[in-house]
């Protein structure tokens, strides 16, 4: 089975072709299927609309918010309500295209846990390709997940791959290193990339500027959740090494007879030497409160980490 997984904000002007070409090309695969449309607060008639759909297909199932929560979100509820071995994402706007479903499907089956889809040839403006680029060259350059196209809304997962995730805020941005973080196979392949025919981008260049706190979200999350005092005790480690040099500097000037009480530089490096140690108490506390809290669980489940075992 195959659940395609559509978040939906104000999509009410491409819903209806959307529906008719997805379900065609859902219908190609041979597969039973289901259609799970995530309304994400949206303020027209989408959820009319899909209500109508669902009056007349029963394979549509709806989850709709209150308020808008944010794409992360609406594929968390999702991925967390999908009953398909494989499930694909892509976006309403017609923009990514439901033929290319089959060729994500015929990739996984390779042994990949998550196929992303690489919109080669992007039709969107010049300035959201610039960002994308720099966005996915930072990635792909600091975490060692090398692909072209990050956030393509065109994905397929498996259901392990899938349901391991829990996303929140911006952090659909980094799926693809989310997911190889967790131990599965990823992988990427070209797919077609439409101009937009329906409503306006919900994204512009200023999402550049909410991807870099993000990045560091997401290193810490991924490197140091488990070891909070590597992260703060390297930091503070170097901050404190800097004021210590620079009170070092200003105590050789002072044996040699020169006035170093009112030097600018006294102050600064009496704030690096406190700052830094301010930083290693707080990863030592991080620590101190992981420890507790995992030993506290002893009900955690193990088993999600494997990636085989014999009964």
């Amino acid at each position: 089975m195959i659940s395609a997984v559509v978040p939906a904000f104000n999509e009410e002007e491409s819903l209806g072709e959307f529906y008719k070409v997805l379900s065609v090309n859902l219908l190609k695969l041979d597969k039973n299927y289901e259609i799970i449309f995530i309304d994400d607060g949206s303020t027209d008639s989408t959820l009319e609309i899909l209500k109508k759909l669902a009056s007349k297909d029963k394979k549509i199932r709806i989850f709709s918010f209150r308020k808008n929560r944010g794409k992360a979100e609406a594929l968390t509820v999702g991925f967390q309500m999908a009953k398909g071995d494989y499930i694909v994402t892509l976006d309403a706007d017609l923009q990514d295209r439901p033929e290319e479903i089959g060729k994500l499907l015929v990739k996984a089956k390779e042994g990949f846990d998550l196929v992303s889809g690489w919109r080669k040839d992007r039709k969107d403006a010049l300035k959201t390709r610039l960002s994308s680029k720099f966005f996915n060259f930072v990635m792909s350059a600091f975490w060692g997940v090398h692909l072209h196209d990050y956030n393509c809304g065109l994905k397929l997962y498996t259901k392990e791959a899938a349901k391991s995730l829990n996303l929140y805020g911006g952090m659909h941005r980094f799926i693809p290193l989310l997911v190889a973080e967790k131990g599965f196979e990823v992988t990427e392949i070209p797919v077609i990339h439409e101009k937009r025919k329906f409503g306006k981008s919900k994204y512009g260049f200023s999402k550049i500027f909410r991807d870099v706190p993000d990045m560091f979200t997401i290193l810490f999350l991924s490197r140091y959740a488990k070891r909070p005092l590597h992260f703060f005790g390297f930091v503070g480690g170097v901050i404190s090494l800097i004021g210590f040099v620079s009170l070092f500097y200003l105590f050789i000037l002072h044996l040699m007879g020169e006035k170093v009480g009112t030097r600018p530089l006294l102050t600064f490096g009496m704030l690096l030497v406190l700052a830094g140690m301010q930083l290693l108490f707080t990863g030592l506390l991080a620590d101190l409160i992981l420890h507790i809290s995992q030993k506290d669980n002893q009900g955690v489940n193990l088993e999600e980490g494997f990636k085989y075992k014999t009964e």
